[in-house]
Parts: structure tokens; C-alpha cells; sequence
């Protein structure tokens, strides 16, 4: 790995530091400044000619400042004649801005990743993107990678009688039947409403989850409303408690005190994918450093990122690897 070098933003230097030693590299660093009319400046404190660079930095809040920094320097690294210049976003926020859903809005996924691409980027490694058809907005290569395989390992070692995986949404269902999968288990999921950003209305639940134990499984947790709101309807249905599990914990606003208050959740379990939360009991974090590492060295060495499928998603496993049709459980019909 000598001719990698690898950098990090203000992002998450704790998750790049673990990342930096799973490769068995130290990080780079950059001195990002900012001039007095309030405009950043990268500099990239380590030789990036002919060499592959890797920039981690995951956007999240202040997600615009995050997203200017990693922009500044890729910028920098083309710049300094990089060979390669994949940007290693554990998690995209522009993600959930995926469609014209009214009239004279924006779709921020696409912009940014034209952005990325203005910018130098020749490639993305990414995980858990919100909606899947954002991997076609990049006009380069995107490694798409999934949590679900190391969620999953925080439940093997749990008594699973009388569980049941629940999705919060219709639209979530695929990832968590692939998370059942890998459980043994059966599999539900609420059928969602969005009002607003912050306001979901679930009048159903898709699934038998009478006197059962739901592990709740989402991409993403930012306010905690859908969560609760899906809380609630289980309890209506018969749900005993939930484990509520996320790639993306972001538990903005009041989100750590509405979850950690409410009755039926027993533990939280998410990924590092975002700096978590302090003074938290329940809520349990599980890395990802190693998967993304793992990526990183065979991007690096031209190997197949497909191997890091196998056993967790049979769609993006290599054929050897995939099982039978019909063996994953299917989702209740209405």
C-alpha cells in the first residue's frame, strides 16, 4: 500500500483513523483554513503525484460545510497530479434527494454528485445509499457497500425466538428481507406515509407481529419520527418490544431523548458510519472501519469488491456464492 495515501477531513477523523490502520497506513495530513470573508482553503500536507488518493469524509452536519471541504480537496488532489482520487463517503447525505416529487424542486443527489465529478473524483465508495437509483446519478464508478452482514452479527449472538424483522417502510422491504435472511427469521414492515421531512404517518403493519419481538431495521435515523411512529402501530398490533437497528445513526434534534425514553425500544444498535452520540446506554455501535478497509485495499489492487457480498447480499455476490432461488423469506402480502 505504499503508493496510497489517504486523507481525512473534520468530518469523522476517528472513523478514517480506523480505517488509516486496518490498511495498515498512517493517515495524511490537511490543513484546512478559512480566509477572513468566510471561504475554506485545502491544503493537502502529504506527495499525491501519480499515487491513489483516498478522502474520507462522510457528509453529514453541518453537511454543506463537509461536503465544501471534500470538494477543496479532491480539488487539491487533482491538482497535485493524483493517479486515482476515490472519494470514501461512509454515508451521503444528499441521498434522500433523489426525485421530483413537486414542482420547480431540486434533486440535490444528482447535483452533488455532478459536483463530486467537477471537482476530480474518479471514484465513490459508498454505503447504504437512502434510494438505490442514486448509484446511476455518478458518472463514475460507485462502490456500494451494505451494513447489513455486521448488524446482523450483533444479533446472531442473541436469543432470536419470537423475533420478527420489521422494515418501517414498503420501500425498505428488500433490505430487510436480505437481514431476516441472515437471521432465520420472519419479516414485516409498516406501510408509510411522509407528510414532511420530519412527519410520517404509518397506518399499517404488513406482517403478523402479535406477542413477537421486532428488530427494527432502517438506513437511516435522523429525528427518530418514523421510528416512534412505527413503535407506536407495532404496540397496536400486538408487538411485545423492539431492538431498533441503523446504518446511518444520525439522531438529530431530540431523537437520542425521544428513543431512549420510549417503552418499547430495549437497545439501539447502529454503525460508525457517523460519529455516535455520548452518554447513551442503550445504544450499541458497531464498526464498519474494517469492511470499508477491506474495499479500499482491493479497489487498490484491482480486485473484485463483489467477494464482500458473499453470505449478505446474493444480488451483488459473485455466482458461485449466491443461493437458490426462493430461499430468502418473502415480505406478507396485504
Amino acid at each position: 500500500m505504499s503508493d496510497v495515501v489517504v486523507f481525512t477531513g473534520n468530518a469523522h477523523p476517528v472513523l478514517a483513523g480506523r480505517i488509516a490502520s486496518h490498511l495498515g497506513v498512517k493517515l495524511s495530513g490537511v490543513d484546512i483554513s478559512r480566509f477572513s470573508n468566510d471561504c475554506l482553503q485545502a491544503q493537502l500536507l502529504a506527495n499525491c503525484r501519480q499515487r491513489d488518493v483516498y478522502i474520507i469524509q462522510p457528509l453529514i452536519p453541518p453537511t454543506q460545510e463537509h461536503l465544501m471541504e471534500l470538494l477543496l480537496m479532491i480539488d487539491a488532489a487533482r491538482g497535485a497530479s493524483a493517479a486515482s482520487i476515490t472519494a470514501v463517503m461512509p454515508h451521503y447525505a444528499y441521498a434522500r434527494s433523489d426525485k421530483k416529487d413537486a414542482s420547480r424542486i431540486s434533486i440535490g443527489g444528482r447535483l452533488v454528485a455532478d459536483l463530486l465529478k467537477t471537482a476530480g473524483v474518479t471514484r465513490v465508495l459508498t454505503m447504504a445509499l437512502h434510494a438505490p437509483q442514486v448509484h446511476g446519478f455518478f458518472s463514475v464508478p460507485v462502490d456500494h457497500l451494505t451494513a447489513i452482514g455486521v448488524l446482523a452479527e450483533h444479533f446472531r449472538a442473541q436469543d432470536l425466538r419470537n423475533c420478527i424483522v420489521v422494515s418501517p417502510d414498503l420501500g425498505n422491504a428488500k433490505t430487510a428481507t436480505l437481514f431476516a435472511r441472515l437471521l432465520n427469521l420472519p419479516v414485516a414492515a409498516g406501510s408509510k406515509q411522509r407528510k414532511a421531512d420530519d412527519k410520517v404517518v404509518i397506518d399499517a403493519i404488513v406482517g403478523d407481529v402479535n406477542g413477537k419481538r421486532a428488530i427494527v431495521l432502517d438506513d437511516e435515523i435522523a429525528t427518530g419520527g418514523s421510528i416512534v411512529e412505527l413503535l407506536d402501530r407495532l404496540k397496536d398490533f400486538g408487538c411485545l418490544e423492539a431492538a431498533v437497528a441503523c446504518t446511518h445513526g444520525l439522531f438529530t434534534g431530540n431523537a437520542v431523548a425521544r428513543l431512549s425514553e420510549h417503552p418499547m425500544i430495549r437497545e439501539v444498535v447502529t454503525t460508525d458510519t457517523v460519529p455516535p452520540p455520548e452518554n447513551w446506554p442503550q445504544l450499541q455501535v458497531r464498526s464498519i472501519a474494517e469492511l470499508f478497509a477491506e474495499a479500499i485495499a482491493r479497489i487498490h489492487a484491482g480486485r473484485s469488491i463483489s467477494k464482500l457480498f458473499e453470505g449478505v447480499d446474493p444480488t451483488h455476490a459473485p455466482p458461485q456464492a449466491r443461493l437458490p432461488f426462493g430461499v430468502m423469506p418473502t415480505l406478507p402480502t396485504l
